[in-house]
C-alpha cells in the first residue's frame, strides 16, 4: 500500500477525530532527537550536500516531490540519531541515496540504481541495502513519517470557511510554503503540527482579507494541541523564510522551488542560512 504523507495513519477518513488525536500524540516520535540541532559546520555541510544530491536525483529522474520531501525527512531524522563520520564522500552518497530509495519504496515509485548511476553516482546495491537497514534501525522502523501535511485539513476546519475553493487555495499555498521551508534547519525544532498551523496562517495572511485572516489565526491559536507562544515564534520564522525565498527568487531569477531551482542553488542558500 502506497504511503500517503497526508494520511500517515490507517483509517484516517473513517476515524478522523480519533486519528487526529493520535497524530498529535505521535508526532514527537517523528521529530529530531533532542540536542541534535547544535550542529557543527561540518555536519551542516554534510546535510546540505546530501540534500543537494537528493534534489539532483529528483530533478534528473523527475521524481514526485513528495518522495523527495520524505527522503529529506528520513535524512534529518537519521542524522539526529546517528553519528556521521566526516571526510567520507562515499558515505554521504550512500546515506542520501538510501534515504531516497526508502522514500521511493514507501511511495511505490520505481527508482533503480542504474537511473542514479547514470547521473554519475556510482553505488553498489549491497552497500545501499546495508545502509537502508542502518537507517531503518536508527529510525526504529518508523517510516510512516508524521509531517505537517496531515494537519492542514484539521486546522482549516477550525476556521469553518464554507468556500471549498478558498480552502483548497489556502492548503496549496501552505503546502508550497512547507516544501520550501524544509531545508531550513531552524524549523526542525518545531512539531509538524506547529509548522502546519504557521504555514497556513502565513498563507491566509497573504491570500485572505484581514477579517478572514483574524478568524483563522484565532482559531489556530485557540487549538488545545498548540502552544500559542511557540506558534507565534514558528510563524515569525516561517515569515522570515518566505521573505528570504522571495529575495532569493529575485537574485536567482527563479519562480518555483520544485521546478526552476537547481540543487546547487539550494545548497548555497541552505549553507548561507545556517550562518545567519
Amino acid at each position: 500500500m502506497e504511503f500517503d504523507l497526508e494520511n500517515p495513519l490507517a483509517n484516517f477518513e473513517e476515524h478522523q477525530n480519533c486519528t487526529i488525536s493520535q497524530l498529535f500524540a505521535s508526532e514527537s516520535d517523528h521529530m529530531l532527537s533532542p540536542n541534535s540541532l547544535a550542529l557543527t559546520h561540518s555536519h551542516v555541510l554534510f546535510r546540505c550536500e546530501a540534500v543537494s544530491l537528493i534534489l539532483q536525483v529528483q530533478f534528473s529522474c523527475n521524481l514526485d516531490p513528495f518522495v523527495t520531501y520524505l527522503a529529506i525527512n528520513f535524512l534529518h531524522r537519521f542524522m539526529s540519531r546517528q553519528e556521521i563520520p566526516q571526510g567520507k564522500p562515499w558515505l554521504l552518497r550512500h546515506v542520501a541515496i538510501s534515504c531516497l530509495s526508502l522514500a521511493s519504496k514507501m511511495k511505490n515509485v520505481s527508482l533503480s540504481l542504474s537511473d542514479i548511476q547514470n547521473q554519475g553516482c556510482v553505488l553498489e546495491a549491497q552497500c545501499v541495502h546495508r545502509m537502508e537497514l542502518l537507517i531503518l534501525g536508527a529510525l526504529n522502523w518508523r517510516m510512516r513519517s508524521i509531517t505537517p501535511f496531515p494537519f492542514l485539513n484539521f486546522f482549516l476546519s477550525l476556521a469553518e470557511f464554507k468556500d471549498q475553493a478558498l480552502n483548497e487555495t489556502l492548503k496549496e499555498r501552505a503546502s508550497e510554503i512547507i516544501f520550501n521551508a524544509q531545508n531550513d534547519i531552524k524549523l526542525l525544532e518545531y512539531k509538524p503540527s506547529t509548522i502546519a498551523a504557521s504555514a497556513l496562517m502565513y498563507a491566509s495572511h497573504e491570500l485572505l482579507s484581514p477579517p478572514q485572516y483574524s478568524i483563522l489565526r484565532a482559531s489556530n491559536a485557540a487549538c488545545e494541541y498548540l502552544d500559542e507562544d511557540t506558534l507565534s515564534k514558528c510563524f515569525k520564522l516561517i515569515q522570515k523564510i518566505v521573505m528570504m525565498e522571495a529575495k532569493d527568487s529575485m537574485v536567482y531569477t527563479t519562480t518555483s522551488f520544485l521546478s526552476s531551482e537547481t540543487p546547487m542553488s539550494v545548497l548555497e542558500r541552505s549553507i548561507k542560512r545556517q550562518r545567519i
